[in-house]
């Protein structure tokens, strides 16, 4: 096909046309002052909150390490055993807990007593104040046995987990 000389028109608008350009990709940094500050807040919230989280954990450590122990008794231990053990699991955790001063002194009707009014419900349960009000410091020998040792640990256990102390 031999080169036909193009009309001047044609010529004139193939002379002005231009390459297509692509536009810039869009930012995905935040175009506004407001959104780094909404950015900002967020991370100090989440750090905030883990903080908070982290503390309340080491502060409940002894609450999840004497529910361990509680675990472990019932897993392994007898009836006299566990009748023997729990009351001192529960001593050690109200040590952990409150002041020496205010806990160690204390026994019997007065210790239980105590117990329950560290919890929310004062429910204390039967079995554990029955094992703390009379058999807290006796030795472990099977006469001594509690009857209803599952009883006894669900009662312990609760106290472990909702004791509450004041600050």
């Amino acid at each position: 096909m031999p080169d036909t000389p193009l009309d001047p028109e044609t010529e004139l608008a193939l002379k002005s046309l231009a390459d297509i350009v692509a536009p810039e990709p869009v930012s995905l940094l935040p175009q506004t002052w407001g959104w780094v500050l909404v950015a900002i807040l967020l991370l100090a919230l989440i750090v905030v909150a883990y903080w908070h989280w982290l503390r309340r954990r080491r502060a409940n450590r002894y609450r999840r390490e004497a529910l361990e122990l509680l675990d472990q008794l019932e897993s392994d231990g007898d009836e006299a055993t566990i009748s023997a053990e729990v009351p001192k699991i529960v001593k050690r955790v109200a040590l952990a807990a409150w002041d020496r001063n205010e806990v160690a002194s204390r026994s019997g009707s007065e210790w239980v007593a105590f117990l329950q009014n560290s919890l929310p419900d004062q429910s204390l349960g039967a079995e554990l104040a029955h094992v703390l009000d009379d058999q807290e410091y006796r030795s472990a020998l099977p006469n001594n046995a509690s009857p209803n040792t599952g009883r006894l640990i669900a009662a312990a256990r609760h106290w472990i987990k909702t004791h509450h102390v004041p600050a």
